[in-house]
């Protein structure tokens, strides 16, 4: 079997993942994993399926028929994972809404060669002031010679010069 990664956005309506489902079944595909949303009127996703190498070329263009339905698929051949050895941490960060807090985070954990495997942000209203708060979790990877605690002390500095909230656990 062979690892594809697909990511499509078009326009929401119901039975997209059906028929996203229904060609990938019909090619002897297996659906692997997926991460999909409504966002702004738009239904936009990831997913990693694999099938047989045989099926490949015929499952592309069978993905490309669901441009008729507005959505555009976009396939590429998956690599190889990353070292098992390698450390994982959760990270999640609250606060206040404003400009830049994805920016000020995905810059540290840059500057430590941290890659950030999975990121999930959202903006909601708090409880009791009904002011918009931000809050982003992600899962990263670790540099096999970065040890927690420094990143956990750059990371705490952001953190106050954010004015968020900074939860890291190792996983």
């Amino acid at each position: 079997m062979i690892d594809l990664v697909l990511t499509l956005i078009g326009p929401d309506r119901p039975g997209l993942v059906e028929a996203l489902a229904e060609r990938v079944a019909a090619h002897g595909g297996n659906w692997l994993e997926s991460r999909m949303a409504h966002l702004a009127g738009r239904f936009a996703g990831i997913l990693r399926v694999e099938v047989p190498p045989a099926n490949m070329a015929a499952l592309h263009a069978a993905l490309q028929e669901l441009e008729s339905l507005g959505l555009n698929v976009v396939a590429e051949s998956g690599g190889n994972g990353p070292p098992t050895e390698a450390r994982i941490l959760e990270l999640e960060f609250v606060g206040q809404d404003h400009p830049g807090i994805v920016r000020a985070i995905s810059h540290a954990l840059l500057a430590d060669g941290v890659n950030i495997e999975e990121l999930t942000t959202e903006r909601r209203s708090a409880p009791m002031s009904g002011d918009l708060l931000f809050s982003a979790r992600a899962r990263v990877r670790l540099p096999a010679d970065l040890e927690a605690g420094r990143l956990r002390a750059g990371l705490e500095r952001i953190a106050n010069d954010l004015m968020v909230e900074l939860k890291l656990a190792e996983r």
